[in-house]
């Protein structure tokens, strides 16, 4: 009897997600093989590893012959090296959506193509530039890298008029390398994310709407389903499905939305697996990982229905005590295995419960044990508000 192959899913970048992505595929009967510059990536604690820088072709090469399907764990690898890559193998999502994603400006003109509109923008290159896009923006308002950044990275809030000469002092220097992008600041009621999935025959699908809480600009806390969204779901559901088509998209992606008078405005979009949909692994039927996998090997994709309420928790600098939440009921734990450091995204939690009501006390346990009621606050607020 001949063995049975197993296919193999290379993946772009050794972080958290790839961690995550790996752990989805073995299930699935499907192997993984990650490829990172730096030799302690946390995805090698659960699957081979590919030291490598994206340049170093010779690697890349012999990493693509062992390989049936590449994808990436993060938007900040290069466009470059994916495309490099396609030629050589299958690669999803197609690299021309790493590219947009990859540059403020060109993901801010996609969305409004599509019909998600968004804060008003200017694409800066100039000191010249930033005085006339305050002049036509006004402030509040902010200053952006186009390219890389993100988890607040890259960015300077202008409160006033007067703040130009800082915001320049701190960005200017990466006008010329980068660009820079000039966004009104949009006073917004609350932050939501669809997180959706296209299979390679043009399966979509999208979990519940997600809401989120950030603190300096990194997720601290999501909540799903988000609560009283009304027609903002089937919303959000249409204006993803409306990017998918365009760019060909192939896996999983979030859309992150701010609500400002009842409509959606378009903030960001992640071409991967992102943070916001963590709580899916346990709260949904089949997670954002799981569909990521299957979505980009041709396979069905999984059941997207939540199970109920859940509210993830994100540990960014260090851990807390694990102790509080392993002793909850359905909450889970999630060490990524990373060394502490300052914003860094270091693990998270998820709680979840039958309903909203039952997921608002245990929530609020978990946070007191903790020492974490200022986290939970607004999400305890909304689902009291219910």
């Amino acid at each position: 009897m001949s063995e049975r192959h197993q296919p193999v899913l290379g993946i772009l970048g050794g972080g958290q997600l790839a961690r995550m992505l790996a752990l989805a595929a073995a299930p699935l009967g499907v192997k993984t093989l990650v490829v990172d510059s730096a030799a302690d990536a946390c995805a090698g604690q659960v699957a081979p590893l590919v030291v490598a820088d994206w340049t170093d072709y010779a690697a890349l090469e012999d990493f693509a012959r062992r390989v049936d399907v590449v994808t990436f764990d993060f938007e900040n690898v290069p466009a470059e090296t994916a495309h490099w890559l396609a030629g050589r193998v299958a690669v999803f999502p197609a690299p021309q959506a790493l590219a947009v994603a990859q540059d403020r400006l060109a993901e801010k003109t996609l969305f409004r193509e599509c019909g998600l509109d968004t804060p008003a923008f200017m694409a800066i290159e100039t000191r010249a530039d930033l005085d006339r896009a305050l002049a036509a923006i006004g402030a509040p308002a902010v200053l952006k890298t186009r390219r890389l950044g993100y988890d607040g990275k890259g960015q300077f809030r202008l409160r006033a008029l007067a703040d130009a000469d800082a915001a320049w002092a701190a960005l200017g220097a990466q006008a010329s390398a980068h660009g820079l992008i000039l966004e009104a600041f949009v006073p917004f009621e609350r932050e939501l994310s669809v997180i959706a999935v296209r299979s390679r025959d043009g399966d979509f699908r999208t979990w519940p709407l997600t809401q989120n809480w950030h603190t300096d600009g990194v997720l601290s806390l999501s909540l799903a389903p988000a609560p009283d969204v009304g027609a903002l779901q089937a919303r959000a559901t249409d204006l993803a499905r409306t990017l998918a088509e365009r760019l060909g998209y192939v896996g999983v992606f979030a859309l992150e939305l701010f609500v400002k008078d009842g409509e959606l405005l378009g903030n960001e979009m992640a071409p991967r697996v992102h943070n916001s949909g963590h709580w899916t692994i346990e709260g949904a039927l089949a997670s954002q990982f799981e569909n990521h996998v299957r979505a980009v090997l041709g396979l069905p994709l999984g059941d997207i229905s939540a199970r109920g309420s859940s509210a993830m928790f994100n540990w960014i600098g260090e851990l807390p005590d694990a102790t509080p939440v392993l002793a909850a009921a359905d909450a889970h734990w999630h060490d990524y295995g990373k060394q502490s450091r300052p914003g860094r995204k270091v693990g998270h939690a998820t709680v979840c419960a039958p309903d909203a009501h039952q997921l608002a006390a245990r929530l609020d346990a978990v946070a007191q044990a903790l020492g974490r009621g200022a986290q939970v606050a607004p999400a305890l607020q909304v689902l009291k508000d219910r």
